[in-house]
């Protein structure tokens, strides 16, 4: 058998570009139950001196912010620097809207992107902790159609032999990004030529018209064999709905955003958020092309666990100052600490081939876990930090880490779509570092 029409397929992903992310049921998203009004930091403060920081190096954060807000790089950001369960650092630069001159402010909506994978990772690995998901899951046995996925091995003729998986795709694989999917337009490899965008947001059809047209098109290697960022996590949310029984944002609000007090994040374009969503220059600042964040443009009509949610910087670190905390924050449960320290230990064995430095280019030296990159070494990256750090960021500005050596979380919100957001993530982490003194 082999794949000798990649026209035939490139005219299947055509019309699942529109669907590229992943997925739920309904075709409207439940709105989020009314909160109370939020507290004015998301966490306790406390003096930087106190926390083992520098005024003056925190003063350096400021100062870099301010030097690339005037030179129009950046419209603005939020940075959020904890440490000890303490709210170290918490600022807003810039503006939100460069089109109307809107200051940032620490309430500010941003895309969250694949900031997005943590979150849906953490509600599946819920279900597997109430024994409803056990990692070891084909994900044919919930998603019948990826049964029929075969390996696309490259012929010279520019034709793909379809080759049988040598195992099944596992829920672990999903986790992971192992499960030998890819997304499209991420380099020159064959295969994700032949995948959708996974920065398209998913305006049209459902869930199983997602799973319907991946199924049709090849995986770009056996299952278990390689780190491929993907869109495992928005399949893995589709097995959430499934096992669940709900949409994934109905899953989060119940057991992830409401107990952790997060009034703000969630899959909906909020009427409650449209003047507080943070929004990039109409220009990319390196090469003049247009850009925007399509995700607070238009409503999707599911909800894609790889890159779909919403939120505040504020909200996003209450979640990582759970995970900090071993699952559980102000007595709220949401992990197990072993589950949690399952979570973010390296997963990728030797018999893996490890691409996270390929995606990140300054995480050289980290592996990963389920739903976070892990540092495995405390040399090689060209970022500080120590070996158990873990993280993510989404692409369209933001970013979160996380090191349990110096128990510290740092989440950072910005609207730089374009390679800058890359640069922002490596002189965050910089600067943060650079100003601790002890």
């Amino acid at each position: 058998m082999h794949f000798r029409a990649p026209r035939a397929l490139v005219t299947a992903v055509a019309a699942a570009c529109a669907l590229a992310t992943g997925l739920a049921t309904a075709a409207t998203p439940a709105a989020p139950p009314a909160a109370a009004a939020a507290p004015a930091t998301p966490l306790p403060t406390t003096a930087p001196a106190q926390a083992g920081f520098s005024a003056d190096g925190l003063q350096r954060l400021d100062a870099f912010f301010a030097r690339e807000i005037a030179a129009r790089r950046v419209p603005g950001a939020v940075v959020a620097i904890a440490r000890d369960g303490k709210l170290v650092h918490y600022k807003a630069y810039g503006q939100r809207d460069p089109a109307t001159g809107a200051p940032m402010t620490t309430d500010t909506v941003f895309a969250l992107a694949s900031m997005t994978k943590i979150m849906a990772s953490v509600a599946a690995l819920q279900l597997t902790e109430d024994g409803r998901l056990p990692l070891r899951t084909p994900v044919a046995e919930i998603l019948p159609p990826l049964a029929a996925m075969k390996v696309g091995v490259p012929r010279p003729d520019g034709s793909l032999e379809a080759a049988e998986p040598r195992r099944p795709m596992l829920v672990h694989d999903l986790l992971r990004h192992t499960s030998g999917l890819t997304y499209g337009g991420r380099g020159d490899h064959p295969i994700a030529r032949l995948y959708p965008s996974g920065t398209q947001p998913p305006y049209e059809g459902g869930t199983d018209a997602f799973i319907d047209r991946l199924s049709r098109l090849p995986l770009a290697h056996q299952p278990g064999t390689a780190f491929e960022y993907s869109f495992s996590t928005d399949v893995l949310g589709v097995v959430v709905e499934k096992v669940a029984g709900k949409r994934l944002g109905a899953v989060l609000q119940e057991k992830v955003w409401g107990p952790l007090g997060m009034r703000d994040t969630g899959f909906e374009l909020a009427e409650r958020w449209r003047n507080r969503l943070a929004r990039p220059f109409p220009l990319n600042p390196l090469d003049g092309k247009p850009q925007n964040i399509p995700i607070i443009e238009r409503q999707t009509q599911f909800d894609c666990a790889g890159a779909c949610a919403m939120g505040t910087v504020g909200d996003y670190l209450r979640f990582g100052q759970m995970l900090l905390d071993g699952g559980t924050l102000e007595g709220k449960r949401i992990l197990s600490p072993q589950w949690v320290r399952h979570m973010t230990a390296n997963h990728l064995g030797p018999e893996i081939a490890n691409r996270v430095g390929v995606v990140e280019g300054h995480r050289e030296g980290f592996g990963f876990g389920l739903g976070v990159a892990v540092r495995t070494t405390a040399g090689l990256s060209a970022v500080p930090g120590n070996p158990g750090e873990y993280s993510w960021n989404g692409a369209y500005g933001t970013q979160f880490f996380a090191d349990p050596r110096e128990r510290l979380v740092v989440v950072v919100g910005t609207a730089a779509p374009g390679e800058l957001r890359k640069y922002y993530r490596e002189q965050v982490q910089d600067l943060v570092y650079g100003a601790m003194t002890r």
